[in-house]
C-alpha cells in the first residue's frame, strides 16, 4: 500500500556534497546515480522535497557566497528544465498547488550558516532567493556558531542572527548544532523550529542525534523533527543497519511525547542509508512496516506527511 503523501526535510540531492558543482553538465535533481531523482520518485504519491544547498565547511565568506548563488541558480534552472515533474515551492500553498498538478514539491534550504559570510544583511538576500530553512552550522564552526564535532555554543552574531532569521520567514534547523548551541538557541527562539534529520540520542549514542531533554523541549514548542536514514545515526558503529533500527528511535520519540512531532529527514545523497531504504523509490515500504510493527493508520501516516504538513500549514506561509 502506498501512503498518499511523503514529505522529506532533507537531501544533499541538488549539491551532492559539492560533487555536482564540478559537474555542471549533470542534472543532480534528476540523476539515476542518485539515491533521489525525479523520475525514480513513487508513482502515486504526492512528495515533497526539502533540498539543501549543502555548504562545505572550508567555505567562508565570498567563497560561501558564490558557492550559494552557483546552487540556487541550478536549482532555478533544473526546476524550469523539469517543470512538468516538479515546482518550486515557497509556502504551504505552493506545495498543495504542486501536488494538485501531479509534481513534486521542491522547497529549497540551505545547510550551514556559512552562507551569510557572517553578514546579517544576507538574510533577507537568503529569503528573496527562495531559501525557506537555515540549518545553523554544519560539522564545524562557523561564523554563527559550532556544530557537533566543536563545543562553543552560538556566537554573538549567531545570537543576533535568530531572531533575524525568523523575522524574514526563514525556519531554524537545529540538526548538526552542538548541545551548547542549542541551548542558546533555545533561549532566543520564539516561533516553532527544525531539526530536520537528527534522530535519538539514546537509542544511538552520536553527537549528532537529539538527547531525550532536548526532545522534550522541541515537543513542548511544537517544532518538527526528520527521521534520518543514516547508518551511523541509526545504530552505534553504523554497521547493518535497517528498518527495526528506525522502528527504535520511533518508539523512543513516542516515549517522548513526539507522536505528532515526528516527521522523515532521509539525508539521501549525503550519507549511506540501510538498503531497505536505498533509494527514494522505496521510502512507501515504511507505511506497511510501520503499520505491521504495530502503529496506527494516523501514526504512520502522521510521520510520513500529516505531522510536517500541519507544521507547515501553520509554519511556511
Amino acid at each position: 500500500m502506498n501512503p498518499y503523501a511523503i514529505i522529506d526535510l532533507h537531501c544533499d540531492t541538488l549539491t551532492g556534497c559539492g560533487y555536482y558543482t564540478k559537474r555542471p553538465e549533470v542534472d543532480s535533481l534528476n540523476d539515476s546515480r542518485r539515491m533521489l531523482s525525479l523520475d525514480r520518485l513513487p508513482q502515486g504519491v504526492h512528495w515533497a522535497q526539502f533540498f539543501a544547498i549543502f555548504i562545505p565547511d572550508e567555505l567562508r565568506g565570498q567563497d560561501a557566497v558564490e558557492f550559494f548563488e552557483a546552487n540556487t541558480a541550478e536549482f532555478q534552472r533544473q526546476t524550469r528544465k523539469y517543470a512538468e515533474k516538479i515546482s518550486p515551492c515557497r509556502t504551504w500553498a505552493d506545495i498543495a498547488g504542486a501536488w494538485a498538478g501531479n509534481r513534486t514539491a521542491g522547497i529549497l534550504t540551505v545547510e550551514n550558516g556559512s552562507v551569510l559570510a557572517g553578514k546579517l544583511e544576507r538574510i533577507p538576500v537568503l529569503a528573496a532567493s527562495g531559501v525557506r530553512a537555515l540549518t545553523i552550522t554544519w560539522n564545524g564552526e562557523n561564523e554563527l556558531g559550532s556544530g557537533n564535532v566543536t563545543d562553543h555554543g552560538l556566537s554573538p552574531l549567531g545570537r543576533e542572527a535568530i531572531p533575524e532569521l525568523e523575522q524574514a520567514g526563514i525556519l531554524l534547523d537545529v540538526s548538526h548544532l552542538n548541545d551548547a548551541g542549542l541551548d542558546d538557541l533555545l533561549k532566543l527562539a520564539q516561533k516553532p523550529f527544525l531539526a530536520t534529520h537528527s534522530n535519538a540520542r539514546a537509542v544511538c549514542p552520536h553527537k549528532r542525534n537529539l538527547t531525550d531533554e532536548q526532545i522534550q523541549e522541541l515537543v513542548r514548542r511544537d517544532c518538527l523533527i526528520g527521521l534520518n536514514f543514516a547508518n551511523c545515526f541509526l545504530r552505534a558503529g553504523g554497521e547493518h543497519a535497517g528498518l527495526d533500527d528506525l522502528m527504535r528511535h520511533v518508539e523512543h520519540f513516542f516515549r517522548l511525547g513526539a507522536e505528532t512531532n515526528l516527521a522523515l529527514g532521509s539525508d539521501y545523497d549525503g550519507t549511506d542509508v540501510p538498503p531497505e531504504l536505498g533509494t527514494a523509490e522505496k521510502v512507501p515500504v515504511l507505511l506497511d512496516y510501520f503499520l505491521d510493527r504495530g502503529l496506527t493508520q494516523a501514526q504512520a501516516e502522521g510521520i510520513l506527511y500529516r505531522n510536517a504538513q500541519t507544521f507547515f500549514q501553520k509554519n511556511l506561509i
